[in-house]
Parts: C-alpha cells; sequence; structure tokens
C-alpha cells in the first residue's frame, strides 16, 4: 500500500488519522508535522487522504468481520 512513497508509512498514517479523526485543517497539519521535523505540504497530506481513505476503510471493514 506504501510502497515507493517518500515518506514513512506511519507519517501517512499518522496524518490520515488526525484529519479524518479531529477534522483538522490541512495547514494545521503541515504546521504539526514540521514541529516534529518534518517538512510535509498540505496539498501532499490531502492527496494522501483522498488516496489512502478508501483503501484504509475497506481494510478496516474486513477487519471488523472476523
Amino acid at each position: 500500500m506504501f510502497k515507493g512513497r517518500h515518506f514513512d508509512r506511519s507519517v501517512i498514517l499518522l496524518c490520515v488519522r488526525w484529519y479524518l479523526a479531529y477534522g483538522l485543517i490541512l495547514r494545521d497539519l503541515e504546521e504539526m508535522m514540521a514541529e516534529r521535523g518534518i517538512s510535509v505540504d498540505h496539498s501532499t497530506v490531502h492527496r494522501w487522504v483522498t488516496h489512502f481513505s478508501p483503501q484504509l476503510l475497506e481494510r478496516f471493514n474486513s477487519a471488523s468481520v472476523l
């Protein structure tokens, strides 16, 4: 799922999780990552959310059935 990505999967998952769970603004997430020493643009976070949200939801739903 994360093969070939520039950022570590933990950074991607953290940003997507915070965006979805807490309704943070993308620019706030960009600033929060910068405070942690990670330079990521808000448009990159938006691409992660639109790309990974459906995949994560599908995996979550299939795992919760078991």
